[in-house]
C-alpha cells in the first residue's frame, strides 16, 4: 500500500496536510451514494485519489468516465481482490444486503474499509465486521455523513456553550413528501434488502441522538406503509430514551405533506428551533464541488435556525443563530489522517452497532407494540 505518515499542518477539515503519495480508492457502488457522495467527495480530498469504480453498468461507467478520466473500472468487487496490493482503501456503496459480504472480503484482502450506512442489518454483524477489523490491524469506518450537517454542527456548538440550559427533550425530523413510489430496493419489502425508513433516514436520526445525548436505555417506535403498492416502512417514529434522561422524538416519512422543523431542542433555559436541510447533498446532486478555500455548505441568513423562550420562531420569537457551515469533506479528510497517522477513524463501527441496536429495538417495538429495554 501505498502513503507514508507524518504530522502535517493542518488543512481547512482540520486534519493534518498529507504527506507521501494518495492514497488509492476503490468505490463499489456507483449508484445514488457512490456518484452523489464518495466519488466527488474523495476527489475533494487531499491524500486520496479515487482509482477504481465497481460497476457493470455501462451507462455509470460513461457518467464516471466524464468526470474522472482517469478512473479505471471493475464488473465485480472480486476483480479488486486479485490486485488488493495496488489499492489502499474500499468504499462500500453498493445496495444494503450487500455490504457486510463486500466489506469482509475487503477485510480479509488486506484492505481498510468505508461502508455507506447501514453497515449491516444487526448489530451482531457490525461488530463482527469490528472484531474483524481489530484482528486484522485495518480501518473501518462508517459513513454517517450527517454529523457534519450545517444544522448538527450547530446544535453541538449550543450544547457546548451551554446556552439551552439542560435540555430535557430533542426532536429531529427527517422528512419528505413523495407520495409516488420511486421503485428499486431502498422501497423493497424483503428482508435481506435492508430497505425502508428505518433503516435509511432512522440511520441518520438515530446515530445523531446518540452523539448528542449518549446510549440509548429505551425505545418505542411506530412504523407504517402508507402508500399505495409501498412494501417497506415509509413513514416512521423511535422515541428514545438517553441514560443520561434526554428524551429524543425521531421521525423520518415519505409521505409528510407539510414538513416540520428539522430540529426542535427544548432545554430548561431555552430552546432552538431549525428548519430546512443542509445544503450540501443539493449541492452535490447539482454538480457543484468542494474547493480548498472556497465557501461550503453555507446557507443564507433567512435559513438559520432560531434559539429562545416563550414564543414561536414563526411569529417572531426568540433570536437569529448562524448557521456554522456544513462540512462533508472533514469526514474523508479524517479518513485520510487515519489511515496515514494510525488515529482513530471519524466514525467507528462499534458506534454504528450502538445505533443498529436502537434501530433493531425500534423494529420490534413496532411490531409487537412494546417499549423495549437496552442494557438490561
Amino acid at each position: 500500500m501505498t502513503g507514508s505518515t507524518g504530522t502535517g499542518t493542518g488543512t481547512a477539515s482540520g486534519a493534518p496536510a498529507p504527506t507521501g503519495p494518495p492514497y488509492r480508492v476503490a468505490l463499489v457502488g456507483y449508484g445514488l451514494a457512490g456518484s452523489v457522495f464518495h466519488a466527488p467527495l474523495v476527489a475533494a480530498t487531499e491524500g486520496l485519489v479515487l482509482d477504481t469504480i465497481v460497476t457493470s453498468s455501462q451507462e455509470r461507467r460513461e457518467r464516471a468516465r466524464g468526470e474522472f478520466p482517469d478512473v479505471r473500472f471493475a464488473a465485480t468487487a472480486d476483480e479488486l481482490w486479485e490486485r488488493a496490493d495496488e489499492l489502499d482503501l474500499v468504499i462500500v456503496a453498493s445496495p444494503n444486503r450487500t455490504h457486510v459480504q463486500v466489506a469482509t472480503a475487503a477485510l480479509e484482502a488486506g484492505l481498510p474499509v468505508v461502508v455507506d450506512k447501514p453497515i449491516a442489518g444487526t448489530a451482531a454483524e457490525a461488530r463482527s465486521l469490528a472484531g474483524l477489523a481489530e484482528k486484522r490491524g485495518l480501518l473501518l469506518s462508517v459513513f454517517q455523513n450527517r454529523r457534519w450537517d450545517n444544522d448538527f454542527l450547530t446544535l453541538r456548538r449550543l450544547l457546548e456553550d451551554g446556552e439551552l440550559g439542560e435540555v430535557q427533550r430533542f426532536e429531529s425530523r427527517f422528512e419528505r413528501w413523495r407520495p409516488q413510489l420511486k421503485g428499486g430496493w431502498r422501497e423493497s419489502g424483503a428482508p435481506e434488502e435492508i430497505g425502508g425508513l428505518l433503516y435509511d433516514l432512522g440511520s441518520h436520526v438515530v446515530d445523531q441522538a446518540l452523539v448528542l445525548f449518549g446510549p440509548a436505555v429505551r425505545v418505542y417506535a411506530e412504523s407504517d406503509v402508507r402508500r399505495p403498492g409501498a412494501e417497506a416502512d415509509d413513514d416512521t417514529f423511535i422515541a428514545v430514551t438517553h441514560i443520561g434522561g434526554v428524551r429524543s422524538h425521531l421521525y423520518m416519512s415519505a409521505t409528510a405533506a407539510q414538513l416540520g422543523p428539522r430540529f426542535r431542542v427544548l432545554g430548561s433555559a431555552a430552546g432552538y428551533v431549525k428548519y430546512g436541510l443542509d445544503p450540501q447533498e443539493a449541492a452535490l446532486r447539482e454538480g457543484k464541488r468542494p474547493q480548498p478555500g472556497r465557501p461550503w455548505g453555507e446557507e443564507p441568513q433567512e435559513l438559520w435556525g432560531r434559539m429562545g423562550s416563550g414564543e414561536s420562531p414563526l411569529t417572531g420569537g426568540g433570536h437569529p443563530v448562524e448557521t456554522r457551515p456544513g462540512d462533508y469533506p472533514a469526514y474523508y479528510a479524517q479518513v485520510a489522517a487515519a489511515l496515514r497517522d494510525g488515529t482513530a477513524p471519524p466514525v467507528g463501527a462499534y458506534e454504528a452497532a450502538d445505533a443498529l441496536d436502537v434501530l433493531q429495538a425500534a423494529r420490534r417495538s413496532a411490531r409487537e407494540g412494546v417499549t423495549v429495554e437496552l442494557g438490561a
